[in-house]
């Protein structure tokens, strides 16, 4: 089974992208900040990373450029999942590595679809 970490600010988030990606067959590690993520990611080599962008302490975008910085991350696909919508963000996410990038609110078959886009 692949696993999936997400990484929001937001419980709520964090529970229904688990919830939408647990029915869609992956297996499911969150965190509620950047640095939590960033830690998950060197600790439990996730197939994939779900991230928010805008988050408080490390945004997203931040986090994005240290896991492709880091040898040991460099390699796992990140997908965005953010309130920002406009073209320029997406653009600016997919120039920090970002492989995939939804907006919220997102269904499940769009999350799912992501997910499988990047890593089967």
């Amino acid at each position: 089974m692949k696993t999936v970490l997400v990484i929001d600010d937001l419980q709520a988030e964090l529970d229904l992208i688990g919830e939408y990606l647990r029915a869609g067959g992956y297996s499911v590690i969150t965190a509620q900040n950047g640095e939590e993520g960033f830690e998950k990611a060197l600790n439990q080599t996730p197939d994939v990373i779900i991230t928010d962008l805008v988050m408080p302490e490390m945004t997203g975008l931040e986090l994005c450029r240290k896991l492709k910085k880091t040898p040991a991350t460099a390699e796992i696909p990140i997908i965005a999942c953010t309130t920002r919508g406009r073209g320029v963000d997406e653009m600016w996410a997919k120039k920090q590595g970002v492989a995939n990038y939804l907006v919220k609110p997102c269904t499940q078959a769009d999350l799912v679809g992501a997910v499988k886009a990047v890593i089967g």
